[in-house]
């Protein structure tokens, strides 16, 4: 597990180019989870970002980039852009990967994003614990075994509010069944 002092650094240099440019985003998946109270390991820090926005500033994005600590595949962003999808950036001073998704995963996350002091003294957008559970949902349904674990955690200490729009999310992406037989799993089950 790397330091909180490497997210930190890491994730400050990818905000920076974010703010400069005029990037909505947000913070998902494993440091969401662990945000929102699942304890567990995560190597890497998942980031949705405006397709809208990053399209139109991509060759500013590809020059701040090329500025900065990350390595990357400047053909791999634009494809990914292009094409609505993940790239990667790697921090070459923490040696810490960022995978960046080049649009929402759960429709309109991004609009429902909450400031959160994830370190001491910084706030960032995170997704919402309800859109994080869709997330979580959406990646079970493709095969992923470690994000049940994740869904129920998030779920059990929503509140009621939050499990009814959990239980819409579900029920909008086709996936109302799968959560129901999560939820239903023993907590051994990961």
């Amino acid at each position: 597990m790397f330091p909180v002092e490497s997210f930190r650094a890491t994730l400050d240099k990818a905000v920076h180019i974010f703010r400069r440019l005029g990037i909505r985003f947000h913070l998902t998946g494993g440091i969401a989870s662990i945000y929102y109270g699942e304890p567990r390991l995560t190597q890497d820090i998942d980031i949705v970002i405006d397709n809208a926005q990053v399209t139109a500033a991509l060759d500013a994005f590809l020059q701040s980039i090329a500025a900065s600590d990350f390595l990357y595949e400047p053909a791999s962003v634009r494809t990914a852009v292009a094409e609505h999808g993940l790239f990667q950036l790697l921090d070459s001073i923490e040696s810490l990967k960022l995978d960046i998704y080049a649009r929402e995963l759960i429709p309109g996350e991004l609009d429902r994003s909450v400031s959160q002091e994830v370190f001491e003294d910084e706030e960032l957008p995170v997704a919402s614990r309800p859109d994080v559970a869709a997330s979580k949902l959406v990646s079970i349904s493709k095969g992923s075994h470690k994000s049940r674990r994740d869904l129920r955690h998030l779920f059990r200490l929503a509140s009621e509010k939050d499990q009814d729009t959990i239980r819409q999310l579900a029920a909008q992406l086709g996936l109302a069944n799968l959560l129901a037989e999560v939820l239903r799993e023993p907590e051994g089950i990961s």
